[in-house]
């Protein structure tokens, strides 16, 4: 029986959420499965991952094959990585305390990447709200000016106008 470890999709219409199973690879893809690993979200910024992450390194060296999306999730979530560090101990190049080190050492780095990730992110959706909100005053304030300089410009126009007949109707009494 061939094992593949892929995505089961769940959630409504248009809002996927996806369980991360083991499943033969001649079942549906939302049918039956062999065993739950995990889950993904990708409608939350940055997509949200939970997996078991011993199960799956039993599952890769079992022989399952993860499919291409399952591929990336594991690699980022270091479970490639874990068998890799494995695959070093089983061949004694060095043993698994080591092995155990390198990957904590790695995750550590790989998590406070994640959390910078996350707050260039949230920095740049900040100062995009900031520039849109000063975007949008500046329009008011230059309406309100516009408005303003026209009103000014009518109240100029209308007086000059009531000036000039004035001006025209002495000016032939003066001449007369």
């Amino acid at each position: 029986m061939a094992v593949k470890i892929r995505l089961q999709r769940h959630g409504s219409k248009k809002r996927p959420f996806y369980f991360i199973v083991a499943a033969n690879s001649t079942s549906p893809r939302d049918g039956k499965f062999i065993e739950k690993l995990g889950t993904y979200n990708p409608l939350t910024v940055p997509a949200t991952v939970r997996i078991n992450r011993e199960a799956a390194l039993e599952w890769l060296n079992k022989g399952a094959q993860p499919t291409n999306t399952v591929r990336r999730i594991l690699s980022f979530k270091g479970v490639l990585y874990m068998k890799h560090l494995m695959r070093g101990v089983a061949l004694g190049l060095f043993n698994e305390t080591e092995a155990k080190e390198k990957f904590e050492k790695w995750n550590g780095e790989h998590e406070q990447l994640v959390v910078k990730r996350e707050e260039a992110n949230r920095k740049h959706k900040a100062d995009k709200r900031h520039a849109t909100a000063q975007e949008s005053v500046r329009r008011v304030e230059e309406k309100s000016a516009a408005k303003a300089a026209a009103k000014a410009e009518a109240e100029a126009a209308t007086a000059a106008t009531e000036d000039a007949p004035a001006a025209e109707g002495e000016a032939p009494t003066e001449e007369a």
